[in-house]
């Protein structure tokens, strides 16, 4: 099997530095990279340039136009019998590759999609946010889970789609706002077999502070009304969840405020979440710090998602807006 990898780059010049160095490392070495620059100002071609004699590497500058549509540029110009995509906030194991191509080989799939973790070098705070992207307790546990919700659909900071899906398929039809998720919809209603390979993992950093957490995950919760919008069947009720959660803190607060025998009902269901969520945390990373951090990444998930949801849902849903 000869992969092509496919790396969006938006003015993270750093990031693409540390990607790069993980790949070459990988133990399986039928590969190229493509590195595609989709309009950004901080470029990474010198960084770039370090790596072209140690990977079969090339390198790509474009006009802005998003993730989805960067990948399609990858895509028209990958030699590769399957492409192979990561965002450029991921590091990868050294046996990524090979696992993937044993798993191919035994037991075949069109497209697929793997798992993301905490790397060791993450920072507690990154830990923690990886800790709420992938936990049972959060909406994170159903995204790389063998037993998901309905389908499984990989999402596209680790995934793969072979070159016989792409060239009847076609890429992506939308930039953003759940790109992935429409792809692998459209690639499932085409009739290929699309599944989850559990070790296929990558060390996903996401966002580095809370506030860029919030905005990412307020995106994600608008996101799924975007789907929602193509496939209104691909909406269920635990994408609801997340702004159940959040209705419920705000009305906790305001029963707090004004009526404290009504706030006794509502703060055990809240304190016994976070509980849940610290012991959760503490067993899984063995860290006090990354424990606490983890109620805060993990609320600050909800809330983010469910705002996002709600406001997008009463623009384009109820008000029926563009």
């Amino acid at each position: 099997m000869f992969f092509s990898i496919i790396i969006p780059l938006y003015n993270r010049p750093q990031e693409i530095d540390e990607l790069l160095e993980t790949l070459t490392r990988q133990t399986y070495k039928q590969f190229e990279v493509l590195v595609i620059e989709d309009g950004s100002v901080n470029k990474a071609d010198e960084i770039v340039k370090k790596y072209t004699d140690r990977l079969d590497l090339r390198y790509f500058e474009k006009q802005n136009e998003g993730q989805g549509f960067t990948r399609n540029f990858g895509f028209e110009r990958a030699k590769g019998d399957y492409f192979v995509i990561f965002d450029s906030d991921c590091l990868i194991p050294e046996n990524y590759l090979e696992i993937v191509n044993n798993h191919l080989k035994n037991n075949w799939l069109d497209a697929y999609g793997g798992p993301d973790g905490a790397h060791e070098s993450f920072t507690p705070t990154q830990k923690a946010i990886s800790y709420a992207m992938t936990s049972p307790f959060t909406t994170g546990g159903i995204r790389g889970n063998k037993k998901g919700i309905g389908q499984f659909h990989p999402r596209s900071f680790n995934m793969g789609v072979s070159r016989a899906v792409w060239e009847k398929v076609g890429g992506f039809i939308i930039t953003r706002l759940g790109e992935d998720i429409e792809y692998s919809i459209r690639i499932h209603a085409s009739g290929y077999k699309i599944g989850l390979i559990p070790e296929a993992v990558v060390y996903h950093k996401r966002r580095t502070d809370f506030i860029k957490f919030y905005k990412q995950l307020h995106f994600f919760g608008r996101a799924r009304i975007n789907i929602y919008k193509f496939f209104p069947s691909q909406l269920k009720l635990v994408h609801f969840f997340p702004s159940v959660v959040t209705l419920g803190i705000v009305f906790t607060i305001i029963a707090n405020v004004f009526a404290w025998r009504i706030a006794l009902l509502c703060n055990t269901p809240l304190a016994f979440y976070i509980l849940l969520i610290f012991f959760h945390s503490l067993i899984k990373n063995k860290s006090l710090k990354i424990a606490f951090l983890s109620i805060i990444a993990a609320l600050t998930q909800l809330v983010a998602y469910g705002l996002g949801f709600m406001q997008d849902f009463w623009k384009r849903v109820i008000l029926k807006r563009s």
